[in-house]
Formats: C-alpha cells, sequence, structure tokens
C-alpha cells in the first residue's frame, strides 16, 4: 500500500473549472473576459488553476504570485515574475521586439534586463501600465493568453493599480483572459483588496469564482485518492469532521497514517508534514520561512550557510514531502499557510536572529534578487530583525528603488518609515545624507505621485516650517513648487502665490535649473485673461534660463506656455510654429510628457480659433504619438477629445462618433470619460435623442461631481443640463439653471467656453437678458470662432437698450445673416443651419419671401445632412406657419432612408452576410461601433434582423454595380 502527500484525483471542481475553460473559449473567440477566483485558505485555488491551465491547449499560460513582505506586498512582484519567465522563454530581444514603441524603458523598471528606465513621474507610471498590456496583447496576437495572478490578497497598491489597470483596459480583440486568485477569509472590512474587487465586478466581462468547501462525498474521493483505498466509515466522519471539508485539512490529516492520534490544533495540522522530515530539514524549512513564501536558491544557501551538498541533502526530502516545491530559480511553500505556521513557530531570539542573517545576505550581494525586490526585502529584514539604525538606513534605499520603479506607494510606505525610524537613530540625518526637511518633502512628492493629494500638502507645509526660506532659498522653492501644483490639483487658492515667492527665493543669476522650472510651472499656472502679459514674461525668461542651463525639457514646456499665451484663440499664423518647435525639442530630450501637452495644448489653440481641420490633424497626429509612447489609453484618449471636438464642429457627426467609441472602448480615465460623453451627448441632443443624451450627461454628471474640474469641463457640462431640459419641454428648469450658471461660473476664466455658455443662455430668453448682455461685454474676443459666437448673440439678444438701431427687423435679419456667413466661413454646418433658420424667421416677418425660402433652403439642406431632428422639426414648422414652398423634405442624394454613408458601408458588408468582427477589420472601426451602425441601420430599416436588413436593400438595388 502507497500513500501520496496531494491526492493523484482532482476532486469536486467540475463545475469552476467549466466556468474557466469557458472563459478561455470567450476569449479565444474574441471577447474580454476575467475571471475572479476566491475561497479560503487550503481550500484548492491554485490546483484548479493548475488543472485548468495544463488543459489550455494552446494557449500561452503566465504566471505570476503576490509576495507578502510583513503586512505589505512586494510591488509588481507577478508581473516581473512574469517578465523575468518570458524572457526565460523567448530571449530578451524578442520580449523587447513586441514592447509597442519599441522602447524598453518602461519595463526596465521592472526587470534590469531592459536597460536603463526612462525620466521617472506619474506619466512614466502610465507608460509601464500600458506597455505591460501591450506587450500581453502583442503576445496575443499569435494565440490566446491566460495571465494568472496568484495571493491577490497580498497586492500591494502598485500591483493592484496595475492588475486594475489590466482587468479594466484590456480588449475583446487581444484574446487575453486575466485569472486572478485570492483568499477571501483574509478580506476583513478594511482590507485595500476588498473596493478593488466590488470595482471589478462591475465590469461586465468579469467573473467572480467562489470556491467552497467540498462536500462529504468529494472528501471521500480525495481521501481514497491519498490513501489508494477507501478509509473505514469512523476515520471518514472524523477526517470530515476534523476538516471541514478543506482539501488542505484533509492532506494533513491523511499525511501521518500509522498516527495513532489527530493532531489537536490547526498549527499542529499544518505542521504534521514538517515533523515526518530530517533534523536538518526542518530546520532548513525554519529558515526559509523568515524569506518568505518564495526564496531564491542562492539567497537560501547564503543564509543557510551550507555547501551545496548540504543544501541539496537537507532540500530533497522537503520537495519530495511536498512541503516545497521548485519555483523558477528557488523555491515556494507548497502552501502559504505552512511557512505561516512555520514562522509563527519561531522563537523571538530566532525570529530577530534568522531576519539579521538574510538581512546581512542581501547587503552583501544586493543583486541575488532584482531591482527593486533586493532594496525592498532587505528593507523588510531588517525591520523585522528590530535594528532601527539599519531599518532606516535601508527604508531609504528602498525608497529610491520604488520611485525608480514608479511603485509610488511602496516609495510613500518606505520614506514614512524613515520618517518614524527618526527619533529613534540619533544620528538619522548623517546615516542617509538627508535632513528631515528633505525627507518631508521627498515624502511629500511621494504622495502627490499616489494620489494623496491632501498628505502630500501637509506634509509640504510641515517642511516649510521646519526650514528657513532665506538661509535655504533653494529647498524652499522646491517645496514651494511642489506645494503649488498639490493645490492646483486640488483647485484649492494660494497655488500661485506660492510659486510667486518661489520665484522670488531662487537668484536669477546666475541661471539655473530650479529657476527656469520654477518660472515654467509659474507660467503654466497663470491662467487667467488679466494675467497674460506675466504669463508671456515668465515663459520667455523660463525659455531663456532653459536655453542656457541645458534643460530640453523645461524648455519645451516654457514654450508650449509662451505659444498658448501668445495665440490664445487669434487666426495668426505664426505664433502657431512655437508648438511643432517644442514638440521637436521635447522629442530630442525624449520628454515625453511635453511632447503630448504639446500637441494637445495645438489642437485646443486651434479649434478654439476655429481652425477645425488643421486641428482634428494634430490631434490624430497626437494619438499616433500616445500610441507609439504607449500612452494610447492615457494621452491618447485625452487626444481623442481633441480629435472629436473639430469632427463635431465639422459636421462629420458619425466620424466623431467613431473616435468616441472607439476611445471609450479603452475605458480611459474617469475625467477624460466624462468628456467623451460629453460630446456624444451634444450630438444625440442635436439629432434629438434625448433619452440617449440624458443617459450620458447623467455619467458626466456623477465624475464631475467628485472634484473640482475647470471651466473646460465645466462650462459644456452646465450647456447640455440646459439643453437637455430644454429639449424635454422643462422651460423653467432651463432657466432656473441657466440662471444659476450664471451665478456660480467665472465667465472671464476662458472665452472658448464663456460665449458657448452665454449663447445657451441666449437661446432661452427670459428675464436675465440684461444681466447677459452686460456679461457678455467683458467676455473676450480672441479670434474667428468667438466673433462668430458673439455675432449669434448678438442676433439672438437683439439690440440693447440705447443701441441705434432705427429698424429692429432689418438689424435682425442683417444680425442673422452675418452670423450664418461667419459659421459658413468657419465651416461650422449645424451652426451655420441654426443662423439660417434665424435668418429665416427675419425675413419672414420683413415680409421678404424669397430670402425666407433661401435661407430655409439652405438650412434644411445642412440640418437634413447631420440628421438633425429638433432643427429639421423647427424648420418643417417655421414652413407651414409660412407657407412657404418647399421640397417635403426627402433625404439627401446619396443617402436611402436617412441612412448615413458610413452606415451605408456597414450594410454593404451586411448583405455579403459578414459578421461584425469582419466588418470592422474591413472598415477599421471597432466592434462595438459596428454593432451600433447595425442597430441604427435596423432601426431606419425597419428590420428586426440583418438578414431582413440585407433583403429590403437587395430589393432596393442599393449595392448592384
Amino acid at each position: 500500500m502507497s500513500i501520496h502527500t496531494v491526492s493523484p484525483q482532482f476532486v469536486g471542481r467540475a463545475r469552476e473549472l467549466a466556468a474557466l475553460r469557458g472563459a478561455l473559449d470567450e476569449a479565444r473567440a474574441g471577447g474580454a473576459c476575467t475571471v475572479l477566483v476566491g475561497g479560503e485558505a487550503g481550500v484548492g485555488k491554485t490546483r484548479l488553476v493548475g488543472e485548468f491551465t495544463a488543459s489550455a491547449g494552446d494557449a500561452l499560460t503566465l504566471v505570476g504570485g503576490c509576495m507578502e513582505l510583513g503586512t505589505e506586498g512586494l510591488p509588481f512582484a507577478p508581473f516581473t515574475a512574469v517578465l523575468r519567465d518570458l524572457v526565460r522563454r523567448l530571449g530578451r530581444d524578442e520580449v523587447a521586439a513586441l514592447v509597442p514603441g519599441g522602447d524598453t524603458r518602461g519595463l526596465a523598471r521592472l526587470l534590469p534586463e531592459f536597460g536603463q528606465p526612462g525620466p521617472e513621474g506619474r506619466e512614466a507610471r502610465a507608460r509601464l501600465f500600458e506597455q505591460v498590456l501591450g506587450l500581453l496583447e502583442r503576445l496575443a496576437e499569435d494565440r490566446p493568453v491566460v495571465l494568472v495572478v496568484e495571493d491577490a490578497h497580498w497586492a500591494d497598491r502598485s500591483t493592484r493599480d496595475l492588475l486594475s489597470f489590466l482587468v479594466r483596459y484590456q480588449r475583446g480583440e487581444a484574446r487575453l483572459l486575466i485569472v486572478v486568485t485570492y483568499r477571501s477569509d483574509e478580506l476583513h472590512r478594511a482590507h485595500p483588496l476588498r473596493p478593488l474587487l466590488a470595482e471589478l465586478a462591475r465590469v461586465g466581462w468579469v467573473t467572480r469564482l467562489e470556491l467552497g468547501r467540498l462536500t462529504r462525498r468529494e472528501v471521500l474521493e480525495q481521501a481514497a485518492g491519498i490513501l489508494e483505498r477507501r478509509p473505514s466509515p469512523a476515520d471518514m466522519d472524523m477526517i470530515y469532521s476534523r476538516s471541514e471539508g478543506n482539501p488542505l485539512f484533509v492532506e494533513a490529516l491523511l499525511g501521518d497514517p500509522g498516527g495513532d492520534t489527530l493532531p489537536e490544533s490547526l498549527r499542529d495540522l499544518l505542521l504534521a508534514s514538517v515533523e515526518r522530515l530530517p533534523d536538518e530539514t526542518q530546520e532548513l524549512l525554519r529558515v526559509a520561512s523568515a524569506g518568505g513564501q518564495r526564496i531564491e536558491h542562492d539567497l537560501l544557501a547564503a543564509v543557510a550557510s551550507l555547501d551545496e551538498t548540504a543544501l541539496s541533502g537537507a532540500l530533497r526530502p522537503a520537495v519530495a514531502g511536498n512541503v516545497l516545491v521548485v519555483d523558477g530559480e528557488g523555491y515556494a511553500f507548497r502552501h502559504a499557510l505552512i511557512r505561516e505556521a512555520l514562522h509563527d513557530d519561531l522563537l523571538p531570539g530566532e525570529h530577530t536572529r534568522l531576519h539579521t542573517r538574510y538581512a546581512e545576505a542581501i547587503s552583501r550581494d544586493l543583486s541575488m534578487l532584482p531591482a527593486p525586490r533586493g532594496a525592498i526585502e532587505l528593507a523588510h529584514h531588517w525591520h523585522a530583525a528590530r535594528d532601527n539604525t539599519w531599518a532606516l538606513i535601508s527604508a531609504w534605499g528602498a525608497a529610491a528603488a520604488a520611485r525608480t520603479a514608479t511603485a509610488f506607494d511602496e516609495q510613500l510606505r518606505m520614506l514614512s518609515r524613515v520618517l518614524e525610524l527618526w527619533d529613534r537613530v540619533p544620528d538619522a540625518a548623517e546615516r542617509i545624507g538627508a535632513p528631515h526637511a528633505e525627507v518631508l518633502r521627498l515624502t511629500s512628492v511621494a504622495a502627490y505621485q499616489a494620489g494623496e493629494f491632501e498628505r502630500g500638502a501637509a506634509l509640504a507645509s510641515a517642511a516649510l516650517e521646519e526650514i528657513d526660506r532665506q538661509a535655504e532659498p533653494d529647498t524652499a522653492a522646491r517645496l514651494l513648487r511642489h506645494r503649488g501644483l498639490i493645490r492646483f490639483s486640488l483647485s484649492r487658492p494660494g497655488y500661485v502665490d506660492d510659486l510667486r515667492e518661489a520665484a522670488g527665493l531662487v537668484p536669477a543669476d546666475p541661471p539655473t535649473r530650479l529657476r527656469g522650472q520654477v518660472l515654467e510651472t509659474l507660467s503654466r499656472m497663470l491662467t487667467r485673461p488679466d494675467q497674460l502679459e506675466e504669463k508671456i514674461s515668465t515663459a520667455r525668461q523660463a525659455i531663456e534660463i532653459a536655453r542656457q542651463v541645458g534643460d530640453d525639457s523645461t524648455h519645451a514646456h516654457a514654450l508650449i506656455d509662451l505659444t498658448w499665451a501668445q495665440c490664445r484663440y487669434t487666426d495668426a499664423e505664426g505664433p502657431i510654429a512655437g508648438f511643432a518647435e517644442a514638440r521637436r525639442i521635447a522629442d530630442r530630450a525624449g520628454a515625453y510628457f511635453a511632447v503630448m501637452r504639446g500637441t494637445i495644448s495645438e489642437s485646443d489653440a486651434l479649434e478654439g480659433a476655429g481652425r477645425h481641420e488643421q486641428a482634428a490633424q494634430v490631434a490624430r497626429e497626437g494619438i499616433a504619438i500616445a500610441e507609439q509612447y504607449g500612452l494610447a489609453r492615457s494621452s491618447g484618449t485625452f487626444q481623442a477629445i481633441n480629435l472629436a471636438e473639430p469632427l463635431f464642429s465639422l459636421g462629420r457627426w458619425d466620424e466623431a462618433l467613431e473616435v468616441i467609441e472607439h476611445a471609450l472602448a479603452l475605458l480611459p480615465p474617469a475625467p477624460h470619460q466624462a468628456s467623451l460623453q460629453g460630446l456624444a451627448a451634444d450630438i444625440a441632443l442635436a439629432r434629438g435623442q434625448a433619452d440617449r443624451a440624458e443617459a450620458l450627461v447623467a455619467s458626466s454628471r456623477k465624475v464631475l461631481s467628485r472634484g473640482a474640474f475647470r471651466s473646460q469641463s465645466v462650462l459644456p457640462h452646465a450647456c447640455r443640463e440646459i439643453e437637455l431640459l430644454e429639449a424635454r419641454g422643462r422651460l423653467d428648469e432651463a432657466r432656473e439653471a441657466a440662471a444659476r450658471a450664471l451665478r456660480e461660473h467665472d465667465l472671464m476664466d476662458d472665452s472658448r467656453y464663456s460665449w458657448h455658455l452665454l449663447l445657451t443662455l441666449a437661446q432661452l430668453g427670459g428675464p436675465f437678458l440684461p444681466e447677459l448682455r452686460s456679461t457678455a461685454g467683458w467676455v473676450a474676443v480672441e479670434g474667428r470662432l468667438q466673433r462668430a459666437q458673439r455675432q449669434t448673440f448678438l442676433a439672438l439678444t437683439g439690440p440693447a437698450p440705447g443701441d441705434d438701431a432705427e429698424d429692429t427687423g432689418a438689424w435682425r435679419l442683417a444680425a442673422w445673416q452675418a452670423a450664418a456667413s461667419a459659421w459658413a466661413e468657419l465651416k461650422q454646418p449645424y451652426a451655420e443651419a441654426r443662423a439660417s433658420l434665424g435668418a429665416a424667421h427675419a425675413a419672414q416677418a420683413l415680409g421678404d419671401r424669397q430670402e425666407a425660402t433661401a435661407r430655409h433652403a439652405r438650412a434644411r439642406d445642412l440640418a437634413e445632412r447631420l440628421a438633425a431632428v429638433p432643427l429639421l422639426d423647427q424648420l418643417d414648422a417655421f414652413a407651414r406657419r409660412a407657407r412657404l414652398a418647399v421640397a417635403d423634405g426627402a433625404a439627401p442624394q446619396g443617402q436611402p432612408l436617412g441612412l448615413t454613408a458610413r452606415e451605408l458601408e456597414v450594410l454593404e458588408q451586411v448583405t455579403r452576410g459578414r459578421s461584425n468582427r469582419e466588418i470592422a477589420a474591413e472598415l477599421f472601426i471597432s466592434i462595438k461601433t459596428v454593432s451600433v451602425h447595425v442597430s441604427n441601420i435596423l432601426g431606419k430599416l425597419g428590420a428586426s434582423t440583418r438578414g431582413e436588413a440585407a433583403a429590403k436593400a437587395h430589393a432596393m438595388r442599393l449595392f448592384d454595380r
């Protein structure tokens, strides 16, 4: 008779295994898919995933586990393990060739084989995240990929953030399945994984599997597999009652078949398999338990002080007894509970002594562990050894390593530990080479980059209180600049004051990089029209200093500030060239944040000046650059906003919706998502889709209600709220919202968005027209777009009391004609159509039927092309009242049944029997966009199925050649 340490038979998980296989089939077919597998410790999560991956066929399986260090996890541990495994399998060069854009500096933060990391900062973190996802997607082009992240209950915040990013942004076309395991019994109410699981569970392609305990019948099957015989009924009763169906406990209970008694405690149960091993093996396992769940061979050898022969001799029984398993270049405990029981069983002296030995071994050769793991584990072991001096020194070093890896939360934790230990180490400043105020500053920076703005501001203020600003002007200036940035992010007052004080502290002679950075930041934050001259002067000073000290990044940013200030929304060609020059300088320096900012600012300036075609072109270039830099889902989706906006202006609404749908499919950050949905709501309102507009506006409202946002976000949203109420016929509420908007918003801040709001309010009319006229008199008119908006505003509000307008009717007609001409010159068909309707009304009031008919015809032609249903209804109502001789409103030539050009293209593909995926590939659009077009086509054709739509298209001979 023989006995196995684990059952050779996989028991009781048929449903869960089928669910994982179904998820892989779904991913293989092109559907985004993530499975979260939860269950208590020992219930069989790892065994289930192992059985699944073993049967995954041609799929590429990548497995990485989170690692516990004390109460915190190691940053990015599972992804570092996956990357190292890929390099081992494919080679460094082949992996590098798969990285989007070919720049591996982001991955170098996880694995030093990829060279030196690029510039640090929050943008670097975003780039790292997108490169990891891009790498997985490129791998999945050849075959499906299964990414397994184990033990997520130990994940640090950096790991959780990257995991959330991968799940939320995975594309179905990528054929990527993500499987995450975690201990559900570890998730106390304050556990940081709980909110992430709740958030991910709301994502449409995420499924949660909860592994329960085995039934009595299943425990019997497991026991029979281990013993190779069925246990007696009495033994079975005892095994089932003691294990309560937990597979690990069943294995432990059956692990000593010759024993006369069963273990009395869980600890005894877990350690039973260890206590049967030779003494030297037990001692080695106790040593290993202090190293964590997974430990490298070289590190274990160094700490155990054994030669290879002795080490191998001690290890073999542990591996044979299934207490340890070989894991890459080291070993892992078969179950974390076994390691925890061993570690908890150490005496206090043993605990301190072992962690000291680990710290000393790592100190002798930090390279035996990959960066930043070596520095962070070193800090963990010195802290666990209760050596305050070395705990402080190692935490300082670990913070620097975490910063390089963009693990800002880990950096913040390490720096917080330095502050905590400061008073316990008398010569702390000398030990780390930095004063307490500098540690506070760096901790504040880490808090800011980790998104803890309030804490960052408090730490910066604390640091400022510790220093003499006159004696340490540079340090004070850095702190003031940093606090100014945080206050700006929080929309708190005082950020300009901080930056002005910082500029006053740094001497102008000799020029320094710090002074250039401070002046550039100040210039960037001077956003009000009354600060324009100061902004220009400050930007020029920053440019001159940056040139002198060779700081290309600051030079590029300052040139963007200057160009923006000089061109604003004017029509001049010259100043715009500054954006191209800034991008060239930034590109030369590898300052990709400046490159992105340059394209965003340029496209925004062009759109604000009414140069819509140029704005769209620059935005397209920006999206391509974002993809090249690996920032498609962050900077790229912001650029999509700047592309959709000019497309809306140009009346290319279906194209704009495709851009929006594609960007939203990438699940952009919430503020970007709100802006994209807002633009989609504008089109829905113009086309009379009130329900869709209301849903989009409500979604945007949730985002905007959670923070402070600038005019470019809040003013368009205010317009949409008002227009939606007007579309619903709730005019009194719309006027109340309009009055509230006038009270709450500063219309002097940004003329581009202020004029839009003024036009929306003027369209309503009402008792606040005098206030509107007064306000409009103060809002700047900086370019063609603002002039067209102002002209339309005048036509809506009429001559003010006291204006010289003898014939008000003639004045109104001239005003509307001028407005229509201005919008036509800008190539904005929707605005031109509305102005033409205004001109038609004015002409009819004067009795000029010929002009009224001509203006009406022009407006109707434009509105039909746009499918602007509410405007078409207004035009038809006007024609009936005025009894104009016009056509009955057939769809424009070339667009049968009101189908748009894109919908005709999609319908042609449908008639050929192609699927949504095939159509998407043919037309270079997303599958979701195809689905939207097909739904619209079915509605317009009155068809219930694709086949019926195709039959109608054939009957009408739409695509005969």
